[in-house]
């Protein structure tokens, strides 16, 4: 399990997460809270290089609570 980042925002139905570094999950990879319960899936990656956003589509919650936890990656 690697530390995705934190949730900054919400934007068109997807959970967007900035990434801790440059060495992000794959696309397609399943996300999970502190809790250990699943939250989405990676469906896209974009932004700087050095620290890029990840789009999360989620799976079952409430997009506004997410903002400001920290996901990780399976």
């Amino acid at each position: 399990m690697k530390r995705a980042g934190e949730v900054v925002r919400v934007a068109q139905g997807l959970a967007i997460v900035r990434a801790e570094d440059d060495s992000v999950p794959d696309i397609g990879s399943p996300v999970i809270d502190e809790q250990l319960d699943e939250v989405g899936r990676i469906v896209d990656v974009f932004g700087p290089v050095e620290r890029p956003y990840l789009a999360v589509t989620p799976k079952n919650r409430s997009l506004p609570q997410l903002v400001g936890s920290v996901l990780y990656a399976r």
